[in-house]
């Protein structure tokens, strides 16, 4: 069963103001898919309105009796709340109907859990986990009671078992920061190495299930899982994609976003995010063809700007309308008069349809601050000629018995060390 609560609103709860984009269908229609994604099956759902939240249940007690009669006489196994519970109405709400009960967070932990297919990703999945279930070490069985600590006859009360866990969880937790700064630095090295040359990063970001793994298989020819799932893709992927005037650049493809994404789930999944901080230029891929659009649009630039991606400190973020085949053909076409030849890119990433255009946009926008130049270079200076092409692209090459004369796009990102090594050799 999948129930999705509205709650009265107060001005003073952010979250729940953040919640008002959405109609309570479309939020429920975004709680029943993310209950497919792990392949569970959807019995009964429905909204509920709750006009007094309780403490203990969050429901009103008449709703949680008729939700127990419909768990008991539907067989229910799961019930999915798309609404944070406490650790109190959570073990009130098991207690009462007599079977599992998880939240939207519960949700999402056990689908990344699934997903997740990299040691990296593993390891983000287990703290974020763990962050999540040392708030929920609320329980009443007589295992909690106090341990006897201290030795021999005269030892102390001890610890309480709740104490004990909490203190578990929290070494384990110690240990997996401790390996994902391991990862943390060994993609800063990877990074530093990907600095020296000249390809720039493009990073793709977008709402889950927006379409950014298909577009960035339809760029890269690459066969990275992609599905009509929420959070098909978990793990970062680079890959290196020729640009048509033959610039060569990394695209990186990243975890989907979605509203009301816990803070320790971002904090988790900060290793892999950090791919977008450090882009050259970042491509907002948004599903045009869904109804909240707009609502996922404001997701996704408040977790970028959760990250510290914002207009001022972070690289340009250029919109992709994607999945315009499905739009109705009046609509498209008013679309891509709006769209303008330098607004957002409206294509389609499973027909490929635009794509033309973005690679097109994406050469254009690394090249507005590039430098052209030409050098002549002496035949015997081999190590010379073999560093111009990391250091630039060779745009036109001219050999003769004594020099090798080129023409060169150098990078706003090598300009300096390009200066420093050829700056004898320049022309013009």
């Amino acid at each position: 069963m999948v129930l999705e609560p509205v709650l009265q609103l107060r001005a003073e709860t952010g979250a729940q103001e953040l919640r008002s984009n959405r109609s309570p269908e479309a939020r429920l229609e975004e709680a029943l898919g993310l209950a497919a994604a792990i392949n569970l099956e959807i019995i009964h759902s429905g909204v509920v309105r709750v006009n007094n939240p309780k403490p203990a249940t969050l429901f009103g007690d008449g709703k949680v009796s008729e939700l127990a009669g419909i768990v008991a006489s539907e067989d229910l196994d799961l019930v999915v709340i798309d609404h944070p519970l406490t650790p109190v109405q959570q073990r009130n709400l098991e207690r009462r109907l007599k079977v599992k009960v998880i939240d939207r967070t519960g949700l999402i932990l056990e689908i990344f859990g699934d997903r997740a297919r990299t040691k990296e990703g593993r390891l983000q999945v287990d703290l974020a986990h763990l962050t999540w279930q040392k708030s929920r070490l609320v329980r009443s069985w007589t295992h909690l009671e106090r341990q006897r600590g201290g030795a021999g006859f005269m030892g102390g009360p001890g610890e309480t078992q709740i104490e004990s866990d909490r203190r578990q969880i929290q070494d384990r937790i110690i240990a997996l920061q401790k390996q994902l700064e391991g990862v943390r630095r060994t993609r800063n090295l990877h990074r530093k190495k990907r600095k020296k040359i000249p390809q720039p990063v493009v990073a793709l970001v977008g709402y889950t299930n927006a379409g950014k793994s298909t577009l960035f298989n339809r760029l890269t020819n690459s066969d990275v899982f992609a599905k009509n799932l929420l959070f098909a893709t978990l793990d970062p992927t680079l890959r290196k994609v020729v640009l048509p005037h033959g610039r060569e650049i990394i695209l990186s493809d990243t975890v989907g976003f979605i509203s009301d994404l816990p803070t320790h789930l971002v904090a988790a999944f900060r290793a892999t995010l950090e791919e977008v901080l450090e882009a050259d230029l970042i491509l907002h891929v948004r599903d045009i063809s869904h109804a909240d659009t707009e609502a996922q649009a404001l997701d996704v630039k408040k977790t970028l700007e959760d990250l510290g991606v914002d207009a001022q400190t972070g690289a340009p973020v250029v919109e992709v309308w994607n999945k315009i085949d499905c739009l109705d053909p009046a609509y498209r076409e008013k679309l891509l008069a709006d769209a303008g030849p330098d607004g957002p890119i409206a294509l389609s990433a499973l027909t490929g349809e635009g794509i033309d255009q973005l690679s097109s946009r994406i050469d254009a926008f690394m090249a507005q601050h590039d430098d052209i130049l030409t050098v002549r270079i002496p035949v015997a200076e081999g190590a010379l000629l073999a560093k111009l092409y990391q250091l630039a692209e060779v745009l036109e090459r001219t050999d003769d018995e004594e020099f090798v004369t080129a023409e060169v796009r150098v990078s706003d990102k090598q300009r300096g060390p390009f200066r420093e090594t050829y700056s004898t050799y320049l022309q013009g």
